[in-house]
């Protein structure tokens, strides 16, 4: 039947025409944004899943960061405990050389040992990284106990459990058991540093009982010395003989100490790839949910521009149509 009043075959052209103009607005906003869901309409569900996974890289690129602060300080103290360590083995070597020594070659020698002394106390108090020292501390205030130091705590994880729940993970570096200096004044030998707590002449070991040790005096239970202020001026072989004891055990505690530190830098830095690796792993997850193929969205591009075409021509055919009714009246 034709009809003046309704052109189905204009209806049917413009309906085709429009779906190919939309599907082109599509393929044309995925080229030039890179994305096949760029927006929550695209694709609600994937939308979601990828923000969530950004967000979590952005936190992992975070975490990042504080793990290349971390390893600073790590380094900075692994360094500094290392010159300790090398400093005190000259003592004690010191001290060696002091044992029966006439009373001359003793002021000569503490002359040296209080050199390495003022030594080791720059080295601690030069170790500082990002406003943190953990070999010359002072815990006068905040501290959990008098004289003990709160554990360093490093972010080194950033997770989601599959609630959706976040949790952050943490490498603690025990600053009570690496210090070499402790500024409070109250502080026992036990809550001192390595360097500074008074340790027993009989052990070694630091000791609440220790106390400083005369020269020349008869031997006691307590008596006790501090590598940071021992002397031999004054000081018979025999005390001597126990400073040697208390250095050596203290460059035990000194390499211990280094062990530790060593041990959390390692766990830095494989925590540090770790983090890279799942920060490139969500960038690949994402990819695949929101990222356009440009290989296959350029070849539709070119078939929906000639679909296009084809429909306008359509348009216009079915519109003359129209034109072909007057023939009828003439």
């Amino acid at each position: 039947m034709a009809s003046i009043m309704t052109n189905a075959s204009a209806l049917t052209a413009l309906q085709s025409l429009n779906a190919t103009n939309k599907n082109l607005e599509t393929t044309q906003s995925r080229i030039s944004t890179g994305y096949r869901v760029a927006e929550a309409s695209d694709n609600a569900a994937y939308w979601s899943i990828a923000t969530t996974m950004r967000s979590d890289k952005s936190s992992l690129s975070v975490v990042q960061d504080t793990l290349g602060l971390g390893a600073s300080k790590v380094d900075t103290a692994y360094t500094n405990i290392n010159k300790t360590i090398d400093t005190v083995n000259a003592i004690k070597d010191k001290l060696v050389a002091a044992s029966g020594a006439s009373t001359a070659d003793k002021a000569k020698i503490q002359v040296e040992v209080s050199a390495l002394q003022a030594s080791l106390k720059m080295t601690s108090d030069g170790a500082t990284a990002a406003g943190s020292n953990w070999l010359s501390v002072d815990t006068t205030s905040g501290q959990t106990a008098a004289g003990t130091h709160d554990d360093a705590k490093i972010v080194a994880a950033y997770t989601r459990n599959s609630a959706g729940k976040v949790a952050l993970q943490t490498i603690d570096v025990d600053v009570q058991s690496v210090k070499l200096y402790e500024a409070y004044a109250s502080a026992t030998n036990t809550e001192k540093g390595i360097l500074d707590g008074t340790r027993l002449a009989s052990s070694g070991a630091r000791d609440n009982t220790a106390v400083a040790t005369v020269g020349n005096a008869a031997a006691a239970a307590t008596d006790g010395y501090a590598v940071s202020t021992l002397t031999v001026v004054g000081f018979n072989d025999t005390q001597i003989a126990d400073m040697i004891n208390v250095v050596d055990t203290a460059s035990k505690e000194l390499t211990d100490a280094a062990t530790k530190l060593g041990a959390a830098k390692v766990r830095i830095d494989l925590q540090k790839n770790s983090t890279q690796s799942l920060m490139d792993s969500i960038d690949r997850g994402v990819g695949q949910l929101v990222d356009a193929d440009m290989n296959k969205e350029s070849t539709r591009l070119q078939a929906l521009q000639v679909q296009q075409q084809l429909g306008i021509q359509a348009l216009s055919i079915a519109n003359g149509n129209s034109q072909s009714i007057l023939s009828l009246f003439r």
